[in-house]
């Protein structure tokens, strides 16, 4: 006679393995989480200073063509004259960083979103300045993002602001303003502690904030930084 076998059981796990196992899981993301938002910042920081480089290229470009003098003016908007018909920028999306929360558009025409603005002193009068007025072209800021006020990173900008465009002075007082004067939060990424900018001679910095040394905001020495004077004006 042939015995058969006991049908055999499939083991689960208990409540406690359960516990166990989710609270390794656990430990691992909170480990790793933080890794993460550090690599997501650098490419995202990275990303912002490739646009900001595309941005000097196309106004480099611009300026070859028109007697050294910066786009925009009192009729015609900053971003517009760089993106016509693709001749200096090749994307509206160049003008959209990375950081900004908004939706995006590829859409153009000055009539989109971006992030980014220009330093309104490029501009006496309504009437852009040519490149020779600014004294010291390696500290004066030219474009940098235009931010809310806000504990997130949320752009200010519409292309069909009043002219010249986009600035990086904060629109109606209530937003973060790049230009020093405003109620700033901070900048864009290392806990809002750095901020990108392009200075006049096109190369792409990553800068404090603020503080005492060489800084965004600055405007006047706070101490160890000389150049202040020259960063906001020409």
């Amino acid at each position: 006679m042939i015995k058969s076998s006991p049908p055999t059981v499939a083991r689960g796990f208990t409540l406690i393995e359960m516990i166990v196992v989710l609270g390794v899981i656990a430990i691992m993301m909170s480990l790793t989480y933080p890794a993460y938002l550090a690599f997501s910042q650098r490419a995202k920081g990275t990303k912002d200073m490739s646009n900001l480089r595309q941005i000097a290229i196309a106004t480099q470009m611009y300026m070859n063509d028109n007697n050294n003098v910066f786009p925009g003016s009192s009729t015609q908007i900053w971003m517009s004259q760089l993106e016509q018909n693709s001749k200096y920028l090749s994307a509206w999306r160049v003008l959209e960083s990375p950081f900004d929360t908004r939706a995006t558009s590829e859409s153009g025409g000055g009539n989109a979103m971006t992030s980014y603005g220009i330093n309104p002193s490029v501009y006496s009068g309504g009437v852009p300045i040519s490149a020779d007025k600014i004294t010291k072209p390696v500290t004066f800021i030219v474009f940098a993002p235009a931010q809310k006020l806000g504990t997130t990173v949320s752009f200010q900008g519409v292309g069909n602001s009043p002219a010249p465009g986009v600035t990086v002075v904060g629109i109606g007082g209530n937003q973060a303003t790049s230009t020093p004067g405003g109620n700033a939060t901070g900048g864009t990424h290392n806990n809002r502690t750095k901020i990108n900018a392009m200075c006049a001679d096109w190369h792409v910095d990553t800068m404090a904030w603020s503080g005492t040394g060489p800084a965004f905001t600055n405007v006047a020495d706070p101490g160890s930084d000389p150049d202040a004077q020259y960063r906001w004006s020409p």
